[in-house]
């Protein structure tokens, strides 16, 4: 088993040369529009996750993964040239969920936000029903004994 530094060196490479060959080598205008993200090799190097993300709409991704699916063999005969030790991993393609996750974050902060301020507004005007402080303190108690 590798160890985690030759790991993480390993993916850094598979990802430079997965994203210059979907520039350069792969003439497929599914992949135009691919993002390479990440790539994730586990501990014997034997398999490769590379992450990506697509710019359009739903059909635009299962495009590009069908292109993925259709160059893997090449990626990885460029990826074993490029890296030149003895075994070159699989390679494994999934979509990556990251851009969705911050969207949805960015909506549910945008909409907090919008609620704060219509709480603020509203605590403006606001008035006490009753008393400010309807509690009783020991110094009340106090000057209560001494009247009786």
């Amino acid at each position: 088993m590798a160890d985690k530094a030759r790991a993480l060196k390993l993916a850094g490479t598979i990802k430079k040369i997965v994203a210059r060959a979907l520039q350069t080598e792969i003439k497929d205008p599914r992949l135009e529009f691919v993002t390479i993200t990440d790539v994730r090799v586990t501990g014997d190097l034997q398999q490769a996750s590379v992450f990506y993300t697509v710019l359009g709409d739903e059909a635009a991704r299962e495009d590009a993964a069908k292109g993925l699916a259709k160059a893997k063999g090449r990626l990885r005969s460029l990826v074993g040239a490029g890296l030149g030790i003895r075994l070159t991993p699989t390679l494994e393609f999934h979509l990556d969920a990251v851009p969705e996750t911050a969207a949805s974050l960015d909506r549910a902060l945008h909409e907090a936000h919008v609620r704060d301020e219509e709480l603020r507004r509203l605590r403006e005007n606001a008035q006490y029903a009753g008393e400010a402080d309807p509690y009783r303190k020991p110094e009340d108690e106090a000057s209560d004994e001494d009247e009786s």
